[in-house]
């Protein structure tokens, strides 16, 4: 494997990217790269500082003659998300990140690459160190804890930013310019209960386990109407009653689309060699219903001890039901921007812990009353079933502005580049755009970035020469900001 990342152009933007991926950076843990670009900007010389929420800011002045272009801020997040195959042994909180080469991309050996929004962050450090550069007054805005809730972007105070331009750097697909995203509203779900002893009756214990689906980013890749671990689980479950649910561990973070998920079960031991016959009769089905879509699918079942305890029967029953029942997935397309998601949920995660059954969903629509709706059928189902619901960490999308002074600026940048004009669309995922322009209601904002495929899934990978052309494309973007 080719791990020389920094013999790659630009090389400063890689050179920083280097460094970034070797430091520990999952969400609420960016102690480290927080420290990164503030000994960067102070050994620059560069005005800096950390705020109350972590994010971390930086002022360099224009470059001469450019002192009366309007201020630009660069924004990118600075932590990552920490997702890894079952089969590899990482701590997110420790270990440097395996980043190599392949081919024309840059990937990660069996983790998430941190190129969301790594490549963002090293881009604007590659910004304020370039003293060749042609500019306007320009400030770095690195936030925090953005992928478990965008803290960072929340805890943004009034008065802090002195500039009339944001350009976030955190979008995935070069090429295209974002002026709107989707809102987005957490669904906490709760089943508390008193766990049972296994009943002693000859049944042997079995651990169904659902694998190999592709996951994703449960905002950006929804659209390709890939499978739930957790769906596919209980769908099998609510088919079989003659099984006895006794824990369930599926899926992981909020925002990702779950690629696996298990279940241990109880089974009579003469009909053990049924169940393993069903799931791989209901294998080909799920395969055959997501053809073209998801090509590993794997369901199975292996013996495994038998619990001491359980949960109790109608528990488990009511949770079946409700997660069989519970909306998944793209809930209704944009009619305004055909292609875009309008409105969707993710069930994320469903785990019991002895004590408590907790499942997750992430809600997101550009349509806020939409959203809102979607997050009362949920808190209908589920308070129907006996849970506690909590809605929790809504915020609003941002609405487009196609007169968009700094969208005609740098869609003739971008023509002028390349030749063409750029895409112009919205994004089903929750920028801090935003959440931001709440605060700064003033700001004209841009969302773009290079491109980076299968984003908070260990198959992250980020294209090396649209990071070129994205980078060209900025510089030539502070170039022609226009006066005050």
């Amino acid at each position: 494997m080719d791990r020389n990342l920094t013999a790659l152009k630009p090389a400063l933007v890689w050179k920083h990217f280097a460094e970034i991926v070797r430091i520990p950076r999952p969400s609420h843990h960016e102690e480290q790269i927080r420290r990164y670009i503030l000994d960067f900007a102070r050994a620059k010389g560069l005005e800096c500082r950390e705020d109350e929420a972590h994010n971390v800011y930086v002022r360099k002045p224009a470059s001469k003659g450019m002192e009366g272009r309007k201020g630009v801020i660069l924004q990118a997040h600075l932590d990552m998300v920490p997702q890894k195959n079952n089969d590899k042994v990482f701590d997110f909180e420790k270990d440097p990140i395996d980043a190599y080469i392949d081919g024309g991309w840059v990937t990660a050996d069996g983790t998430t690459l941190g190129a969301d929004n790594g490549i963002g962050v090293a881009s604007i450090l590659a910004v304020l160190e370039d003293d060749t550069l042609v500019h306007g007054p320009l400030e770095a805005l690195f936030t925090a804890t953005e992928e478990t809730g965008m803290d960072g972007a929340f805890g943004l105070k009034a008065g802090l930013l002195q500039g009339d331009i944001l350009l976030n750097l955190d979008s995935e697909t070069e090429g295209e310019l974002y002026v709107g995203c989707a809102g987005g509203l957490d669904v906490n779900i709760t089943f508390p209960y008193r766990s049972v002893p296994t009943p002693d009756d000859g049944r042997v214990a079995a651990r169904i386990t659902v694998r190999g689906l592709k996951g994703g980013h449960s905002g950006i890749q929804i659209v390709c109407q890939r499978a739930n671990a957790n769906k596919l689980l209980f769908r099998f479950l609510n088919a079989h009653p003659e099984l006895t649910l006794c824990s369930v561990d599926g899926g992981g973070l909020r925002n990702a689309i779950p690629r696996e998920a298990e279940a241990v079960v109880l089974v009579e031991a003469a009909r053990y060699d049924e169940l393993v016959a069903a799931l791989k009769a209901y294998e080909q089905v799920v395969r055959a219903e997501f053809a073209g879509i998801e090509e590993g699918i794997s369901i199975e079942a292996a013996r495994c001890e038998r619990p001491a305890q359980m949960l109790p029967a109608e528990l488990a029953v009511k949770l079946t039901k409700c997660v069989v029942a519970c909306p998944d997935g793209v809930q209704r397309m944009s009619t305004a921007m055909p292609g875009l998601v309008q409105t969707s949920s993710n069930l994320a995660r469903v785990v019991s812990d002895g004590s408590s059954v907790k499942l997750q969903s992430l809600l997101r629509s550009s349509v806020n009353s939409e959203k809102e709706a979607l997050g009362e059928a949920f808190e209908a189902l589920f308070t129907l079933a006996g849970a506690e619901v909590e809605l929790s960490g809504s915020y609003n999308g941002w609405n487009p502005n196609m007169e968009s002074p700094i969208l005609k600026a740098m869609t003739a940048s971008y023509e002028q580049l390349y030749g063409k004009r750029p895409a112009v669309t919205a994004i089903h995922a929750g920028l801090e755009c935003g959440i931001i322009g709440s605060q700064y209601p003033t700001l004209d904002m841009i969302s773009f970035g290079p491109t980076i495929c299968y984003p908070h899934s260990p198959d992250e990978k980020v294209e090396i020469a649209s990071v070129e052309k994205f980078y060209d494309f900025l510089v030539q973007t502070l170039r022609n900001i226009p006066e005050r």
